[in-house]
């Protein structure tokens, strides 16, 4: 029996790519799952696992989510209250924060306590957004970061943001990255988890990472 994977679709976020990355995922791993993409509340609803992604400002996309009918309740429901795994990327992983500081206090989720702040490195020649390739360092163990070696020999993975987020609770770090200081990479509690980095520009890491999080029972 097919099982659905839902990439949510509210006008934010590369989900195509996200969707071809997933695709390749699956063939990997030989698992009888179908990568949809989708704004339908009664789709999402019924998703066996659940991926948010997100480019742009934190409240535009806050935004534009809960411009989905319901999707507050939906989400409470299947995430929360289920324990249905939820991937959220870049932005996605944001809003998974109490709240945004990008032009202005925004309301997140509150998923996960802390708040998006910007990057401040500590070295003046490094360039704001922070764009490019860095390795992982991996703050605690997870099963998302299995098989894949962090620190300075690791795989890299793929990040363009401007803004991070700070969690209030160090068990909620589970990896970062060393951009003029440490910088926010991963971050998780129970069935959620998110990343700021992109796993489908990722390559090699992020695919790793994708067959994690579709054989991940947390």
């Amino acid at each position: 029996m097919t099982r659905n994977i839902v990439i949510i679709d509210y006008g934010s976020g590369n989900l195509r790519s996200a969707q071809k990355a997933l695709q390749k995922a699956t063939k990997n791993l030989d698992l009888p799952l179908e990568i949809i993409v989708s704004n339908q509340p009664e789709v999402i609803n019924k998703a066996e696992r659940i991926i948010l992604p997100g480019v742009g400002a934190f409240a535009d996309c806050y935004e534009g989510l809960f411009s989905i009918a319901n999707i507050g309740e939906i989400l409470e429901q299947r995430v929360k209250c289920d324990g249905v795994p939820f991937l959220g990327i870049c932005v996605g992983m944001q809003l998974m924060a109490d709240a945004g500081l990008e032009k202005g206090n925004h309301k997140g989720l509150g998923w996960i306590k802390g708040e998006v702040k910007p990057i401040k490195p500590n070295d003046k020649n490094l360039k704001i957004p922070h764009m490019g390739w860095n390795t992982l360092n991996s703050n605690q163990t997870h099963e998302l970061l299995k098989n894949i070696p962090s620190g300075k020999d690791g795989l890299h993975a793929y990040f363009v943001h401007s803004y991070h987020m700070e969690v209030e609770n160090e068990s909620d770090l589970i990896a970062s990255s060393d951009y003029g200081g440490q910088i926010t990479a991963m971050v998780g509690k129970d069935n959620i988890v998110g990343t700021q980095f992109h796993p489908e520009k990722s390559q090699k890491l992020g695919i790793i990472l994708l067959e994690n999080f579709l054989r991940w029972k947390p």
